[in-house]
């Protein structure tokens, strides 16, 4: 009888589930569902405004959409509940949800639904900068030894700013959430009934390390009196590896998912970390890059050094027995999908409805007719922020060289060519500091389907670019670890590389560079490192000032 895998994956806007031949990876059945509110920016569903760089979703929309897509999966795949010997999570992170002792979502109380800080913070949610501003000073004043782990900064993304600001600003609604959690570990504790920690979130997200744990107490005390007992008060949970069974689905669960009670569910991960085994990597000298909403860039070695630009370093962070790096840039796809929302000309929208394309088809032929430079733009990716190599979410985008000739094909091609630079310094920044990279694979929804970004990240980069051989990636690499979590005796996999060797994999195809265009962009990627380090290196502070008027 084939056995198969379920693998979930929560992104920004959606979750998907897919159903996964445990033998040869094929995905027998997929369903996609849209989280009911989305993302909620600019004002709450009753019409209560939210500040700027808030991002906040609703925790139950994770169960309403869970409770779709794996009956449809099910049926889509012609499986039998009986068929399925593991499950595996994926999830956006830091995605913080605010809930009492027994998982219940401050949200679904009536009497907290208009207060935005009771609401679920998605991983985009920039407004704790502030907070994440006083974690590196402090930080960076005692010598706290986690922040070596981070590249010496963290980020406004992550737990400990989130947390703090909802105690800064709402301190009674802090002090009724009976547990802060990551949505990932969130949805695996509604599935098992049993509350843990993945070792994945904690250590990109929460500050966890394997031997000393969180930031202490005392650290957290210099920082905030009120902070001293965050991980004892609001963080419980043991913190579990990548690759583990966190518990088994409860008969409650499977009845309203149409699955059978008891089939063991791993650790939940990162949605960007379980492309990594997706793409058939199980160790070092392969990075993989993830291109969608926004892209996110992860590399293992066997050792673990500590050094500026990276948004992390963690033990078994991405896969068991190697040490997990990760960078990123907060908004890729989302800035052509901005392009395209809010600039585009009519005539151009006109057209591609005429032709029966989408707008970014129409644009990319254009726009793959130009040669390298002859747009006379350059764009710096920070539409959302910069993570990597900066990690400073109060930059902003840069487009220079606008002239009365500038056409919409101009501007779209800039816009993948600086997303293309700002991996660039990525990969530069990871090889300078002794982290051996020779192959890259490309994943997720840009890498499936738009070949200009692909061809063009080959040209710049001077690399040939891979593609995973699934365009549902991270719902794969859920998949192997639900596979992993179940083990050999329930019909899985004992071994994580012989999980990977039978499930995962790249497309036949590969992106070559271009060594004419390469040189084209090295010579223009030599301006635009000038542009970074002026705008954000400290030596010109308008992009800040820009948005403390805004």
């Amino acid at each position: 009888m084939a056995q198969y895998a379920l693998g979930l994956d929560f992104g920004t806007e959606s979750a998907r589930a897919v159903v996964v031949g445990l033998a040869d990876g094929r995905e027998a059945g997929t369903a996609v569902a849209p989280y009911p509110h989305g993302v909620v920016e600019g004002s709450l569903p009753d019409g209560g405004r939210l500040e700027p760089d808030w991002a906040l979703q609703d925790a139950d929309d994770y169960l309403a959409v869970l409770e779709q897509i794996v009956p449809a999966a099910l049926e889509a795949a012609g499986v039998h509940p009986a068929d399925i010997v593991g499950i595996g999570v994926d999830f956006t992170a830091c995605t913080l949800v605010p809930c009492r002792a027994d998982g219940t979502p401050l949200s679904r109380d009536a009497r907290l639904r208009t207060e935005p800080h009771a609401w679920t913070r998605l991983w985009k949610h920039h407004a704790a900068q502030p907070e994440a501003d006083r974690v590196n000073r402090l930080a960076t004043e005692r010598g706290e030894p986690f922040l070596a782990r981070y590249g010496g900064l963290t980020s406004s993304e992550w737990l400990l700013p989130k947390a703090w600001q909802l105690l800064d600003e709402a301190p009674t609604v802090y002090a009724e959430a009976g547990c802060l959690v990551e949505a990932g570990d969130w949805l695996v504790w509604q599935l098992t009934g049993r509350l843990s920690r993945s070792a994945c979130q904690a250590g990109y997200k929460a500050l966890w390390g394997r031997e000393e744990g969180y930031p202490s107490p005392d650290f957290l005390r210099a920082l905030d009196p009120r902070l001293e007992h965050l991980a004892s008060e609001k963080l419980a949970g043991e913190v579990v590896p990548i690759g583990t069974c966190a518990g088994e689905l409860t008969a409650a669960t499977a009845q309203r998912l149409h699955l059978r009670p008891g089939i063991p569910v791993a650790t939940s991960i990162i949605d960007a970390h379980a492309a990594v085994p997706a793409a058939g990597v199980s160790g070092p000298g392969t990075m993989v890059v993830i291109l969608g909403t926004s892209g996110c860039h992860m590399v293992l070695a066997t050792s673990g050094n500590s050094f500026p630009g990276i948004a992390g370093v963690v033990q078994d962070g991405i896969l068991p027995g190697y040490f997990g790096y990760e960078a990123g840039q907060p908004a890729t796809g989302d800035i052509l999908n901005w392009f395209v929302r809010h600039s585009l000309p009519a005539a151009e929208q006109q057209e591609a409805e005429a032709r029966g394309i989408s707008p970014h088809q129409l644009l990319s032929e254009r726009a793959a007719l130009l040669r390298p430079g002859e747009s006379g733009l350059l764009a710096l990716d920070w539409w959302n922020g910069n993570r990597s190599v900066l990690m400073d979410a109060e930059l902003s985008g840069v487009l220079l060289g606008l002239t009365l000739d500038t056409r919409p094909e101009h501007i779209y091609r800039a816009l993948i060519e600086g997303t293309a630079f700002g991996t660039r310094v990525i990969l530069e920044n990871f090889v300078r500091h002794g982290i051996e990279i020779h192959t890259i694979v490309g994943a997720g929804g840009l890498s499936e389907r738009h070949e200009l970004l692909m061809q063009i990240y080959a040209d710049v980069t001077g690399r040939p670019l891979h593609v995973a051989r699934s365009g549902q990636a991270c719902a794969v690499g859920a998949a192997i670890l639900g596979a992993v979590a179940a083990g050999a005796a329930r019909g899985g996999y004992d071994c994580l590389e012989e999980a990977v060797a039978h499930m995962g994999g790249v497309r036949d195809h590969t992106y070559r560079p271009d060594l004419a265009a390469h040189a084209r962009y090295s010579a223009m990627y030599e301006e635009w490192v000038r542009l970074h380090d002026y705008f954000g290196r400290g030596h010109n502070s308008v992009l800040k000032k820009l948005r403390s008027w805004r």
